[in-house]
């Protein structure tokens, strides 16, 4: 259905619903240098390294720089995501295989849910969230649209240049949508449409991964955009 040029179906408004937020985005990172993208506000920074220097015991990627990833385990901000599987009905053993961990840490932060998170998650750059998300979407292309077969942590060749980062990603996520855009209805109702192996993706109807996507696109640069904000308010540098 369609109402004065605005689409009202489902894929309609999701859609809508990512252009806005890829336009907002790309907007927000108009200007972005070399110096700000590797920018650590706090010591202890997750971003992007050299091999040799990576900070993170699973850091990865195909080429010379890769992007920082700790050992498994379920930050203490994630918690409330594991008690909403659980209340979904996933299984303790399940649920620690979408998290790399043992059951018996899934079963430790069930019992501590609601209380005090203990530990904050790290800082991250602009870079660890570009890269991130990147990532992501580059693992559920290639296990929604591709052929389901190549390592998701070899999909993206992190780099330090910011230019070259934006230039990649941007051609990432419009391949993104152009697969989307093409989805019937059929496929937006299909559980398991997307096999992406480091996700709970196959237990949903594709539409609500569509949903979870936008979310994550849309918090992720919230966070870049609020570190623009402190780089220019530190920096001195012009709003862009």
């Amino acid at each position: 259905m369609e109402t004065e040029g605005v689409r009202t179906d489902r894929l309609g408004l999701l859609l809508d619903h990512f252009d806005q937020a890829r336009e907002m985005a790309a907007v927000r990172l108009t200007g972005l240098g070399d110096e700000e993208y590797l920018w650590e506000p706090v010591p202890g920074c997750w971003s992007i390294r050299r091999r040799g220097e990576a900070a993170t015991p699973r850091a990865y990627g195909p080429g010379e720089w890769v992007l920082d990833k700790g050992a498994p385990d379920i930050p203490a901000s994630e918690y409330a995501e594991v008690a909403r599987q659980a209340a979904g009905g996933m299984t303790v053993a399940r649920i620690a295989e979408d998290w790399s961990v043992g059951v018996e840490r899934v079963e430790e932060v069930l019992a501590h849910t609601g209380e005090p998170e203990p530990d904050a998650p790290p800082v991250t750059t602009i870079a660890w969230r570009l890269g991130h998300l990147h990532s992501c979407f580059a693992g559920q292309w290639e296990w929604t649209f591709g052929e389901r077969r190549r390592e998701p942590g070899l999909l993206v060749d992190f780099t330090p240049s910011a230019d070259l980062a934006l230039e990649r990603f941007w051609a990432l996520i419009d391949r993104w949508r152009e697969s989307v855009g093409a989805l019937t209805e059929e496929q937006l109702d299909t559980v398991g449409l997307s096999q992406y192996p480091h996700s709970n993706d196959a237990d949903y109807p594709f539409a609500a991964v569509l949903t979870g996507s936008c979310l994550e696109f849309i918090h992720h640069m919230a966070e870049i955009g609020v570190l623009r904000d402190l780089w220019r308010a530190r920096f001195g540098a012009p709003a862009s």
